[in-house]
C-alpha cells in the first residue's frame, strides 16, 4: 500500500515530471488553446495547461481537482499565466455547478485516473452548454495487440504508484459510452514506452440527455 506521505510529497512531483514531457506538452498545445468562453478544466493538477490558454478567449476559468497537494505546485504557473482561476477541490464524478454552465471542458491526461469515468463524463455532459465542446488529450489502450497485452498486465502494478492511472482504458470508446460524439480525433504514439504513450487528442460534443432539447 502506498502511503499518504508518498501521495502528498512525492507523487505530485512525479506526475508533474511525466505529464510535463515535451511530447505530452505538444499535445496540450494542440488542443488547450481552443478553449473559449466559460471553461472548466478537469484534473487541473499542477497547472501544466495554464500556459496554453488564450486569455482573450476566456471569460471564466474553473479548475477541478481532488488533490490539494497538486494545487500548491500550480500556484506559480497560475501567477505567470495572468489568468484568474476558480479552484474546486473535488473529483469529477460530482461537479457542484448548475446545468449548462460551460462553453468548453478541457480534459488532458485525466480520464485515466478518475475512479468512475462514466459518472464523470455524465457530469461533463450535464455542465456543458448546448454546442459546447469537450477538448481532450488522453493516453490509453493501444490498437497493437502486443502493446495492449503489456498494458493489461502492467496496469494493476502501475496504478498504486501513479495516482490510480489506468494504462488500458479505450478512450474513444469510453467517450462514446459516456454520451459524447467525437467530431475530431487524432491518435498516435509519442516518444516514450509504448504502453504509456498511445495518445488520443480531439474534440467531442455531448449528446442531449433524454427529454431535453439540444
Amino acid at each position: 500500500m502506498i502511503g499518504s506521505w508518498y501521495e502528498r510529497r512525492v507523487l505530485p512531483h512525479l506526475i508533474d515530471c511525466a505529464c510535463g514531457m515535451k511530447a505530452i506538452d505538444r499535445e496540450r498545445a494542440r488542443i488547450v488553446p481552443r478553449a473559449r468562453g466559460e471553461v472548466l478544466e478537469i484534473g487541473i493538477g499542477t497547472g501544466l495547461n495554464l500556459a496554453h490558454y488564450r486569455a482573450e478567449q476566456i471569460t471564466r476559468l474553473c479548475g477541478l481537482d481532488p488533490s490539494l497537494a497538486l494545487h500548491d505546485i500550480a500556484a506559480d504557473r497560475l501567477q505567470r499565466s495572468g489568468l484568474v482561476l476558480e479552484l474546486i477541490p473535488l473529483s469529477a464524478e460530482r461537479i457542484p455547478v448548475p446545468d449548462r454552465q460551460f462553453d468548453s471542458v478541457v480534459c488532458t491526461f485525466t480520464l485515466c485516473t478518475i475512479p468512475d469515468p462514466l459518472a464523470a463524463l455524465a457530469e461533463l455532459r450535464r455542465v456543458l452548454k448546448p454546442g459546447g465542446e469537450l477538448l481532450f488529450s488522453e493516453h490509453g489502450l493501444s490498437p497493437d495487440a502486443g502493446v495492449e497485452r503489456w498494458q493489461h498486465w502492467l496496469t494493476p502494478v502501475w496504478k498504486p504508484f501513479a495516482g490510480g492511472c489506468h494504462l488500458d482504458r479505450d478512450m474513444p470508446a469510453l467517450l462514446a459510452d459516456g454520451g459524447f460524439d467525437i467530431v475530431e480525433l487524432d491518435q498516435h504514439y509519442v516518444t516514450g514506452p509504448r504502453p504509456m504513450t498511445w495518445i488520443s487528442t480531439g474534440v467531442a460534443r455531448p449528446r442531449p440527455f433524454a427529454g431535453t432539447v439540444a
